[in-house]
């Protein structure tokens, strides 16, 4: 396979072919079109997750210039600031600070407290699904779910929530490779409003403090003293939707399609004869909704006795790792009983996703609603892939449910 076909050949709605022929070729692979480093195989994309000779910035340790970089338009700023302020792209010692933080506020109990929030909308959701006879899936549950759950936690008004799934759509459109300048242009202005949103919602929380999280994340504070910044509350508040919803959302289409299409698979769910916390790992594992996760080499490593020098960029491969015959039996098949499930779709070391529990929370209600209430849900048209392959997922799935 020629340099092009890499990863611009990859098929978005069946990728895998294309990881099995990068794994044949090799641990570390050269993209010329991307200037990345492909990483296929699960030993390595777990080691690199951990090894903290990669970050997923270089801003604490160089400028733009020592690492050889360029340093992004100034006109992109408004998205860089929000973003560059997030746990998911900060590295220690700051990145440690603001998730210790974070995690005084994002607590197990806050996520355990959404439950039954959780488990109503679903059932709604689905019910009123059931009663159309069907429809699109994403639109109609995948979607407004986690967006609610999201909205819900942060405090954000009933009034204000149709805002947020626009601002985050076009805000991640920016984690794609070589994102065209329409692109970021939407990224900029969304993360401007976003920003001006969340800045005001904070004020009048400082004046009223309640229950929420972004009321939480006022208050916490280090036994110095130390609190979040302004800035840091923004930038945490619009990672939490980001993250937070568009795994959840691409997961639900994504698992949908695939349990479409492996009617016995189906049918054990249906049944009860499989766990539904099982069926939800091997179904994050089976097509993952996050296929390339991206680290700037900070020093000089070697990956399969392939030299990486420093300033290089990594593309560690989800999409591949989570079908790599040496870490899963039998990968390319959907088995939901599988309990040796070792899958990367949430990350893995210091970025390992935040939300976890409150994705799994969500995707087990969800699931659970339509097994219950359209026990005879069947596909009703091919579904329809968005464009990009590093956040991967359906745009419509529609489904009869009488």
């Amino acid at each position: 396979m020629d340099e092009p076909q890499l990863l611009s050949a990859a098929d978005p709605a069946n990728p895998y072919p294309t990881y099995a022929a990068l794994r044949a070729q090799g641990r570390a692979l050269w993209n010329e079109s991307s200037q990345q480093w492909l990483i296929p195989h699960h030993r390595d994309v777990t080691a690199l997750l951990r090894d903290r000779r990669l970050g997923r910035t270089y801003l604490h340790r160089f400028t733009h210039e020592e690492f050889g970089r360029t340093p992004p338009p100034a006109a992109h700023e408004p998205f860089h600031v929000l973003n560059d302020n997030g746990l998911l792209d900060l590295e220690a010692p700051r990145h440690t600070r603001i998730r210790r933080l974070v995690s005084k506020a994002f607590t197990p109990r806050r996520v355990a407290e959404l439950q039954p929030y959780i488990e109503e909308l679903a059932g709604e959701l689905a019910a009123d699904l059931v009663a159309d006879g069907g429809g699109d899936l994403v639109s109609r549950l995948a979607e407004p779910l986690p967006v609610a759950v999201i909205a819900q936690m942060l405090g954000v008004p009933e009034s204000d929530r149709h805002l947020l799934r626009p601002w985050s759509a076009a805000i991640c459109g920016m984690y794609e490779l070589n994102p065209s300048e329409e692109t970021a242009r939407a990224a900029v202005e969304a993360s401007v409003e976003f920003t001006a949103y969340l800045r005001e919602l904070i004020t009048e929380r400082r004046r009223n403090l309640g229950d929420d999280l972004i009321s939480g994340l006022i208050a916490v504070h280090d036994e110095d003293g130390t609190r979040l910044t302004e800035q840091e509350m923004i930038s945490t508040a619009v990672l939490l939707l980001n993250a937070g919803h568009e795994a959840t959302v691409n997961s639900t289409g994504n698992g949908w399609w695939a349990l479409f299409r492996h009617p016995d698979q189906l049918a054990a769910l249906r049944s009860g004869g499989v766990p539904l916390s099982t069926a939800v790992e091997e179904l994050l594992r089976y097509d993952s909704p996050l296929h390339l996760f991206e680290r700037w080499v900070l020093e000089d490593i070697e990956v399969g006795g392939v030299p990486i020098p420093r300033g290089s960029e990594v593309a560690l491969l989800f999409g591949s790792a989570n079908r790599d015959p040496d870490a899963f039996t039998d990968p390319d098949r959907l088995n939901l009983s599988r309990t040796d499930n070792p899958h990367v779709s949430l990350g893995g070391g210091i970025h390992y996703c935040l939300g976890a529990p409150l994705a799994r929370l969500e995707l087990a209600a969800s699931y659970g609603q339509l097994l219950s209430q359209a026990p005879g849900l069947r596909l009703a048209a091919e579904p329809r892939w968005k464009d990009g392959l590093v956040i991967r997922g359906l745009r419509e799935l529609v489904v009869e449910a009488g």
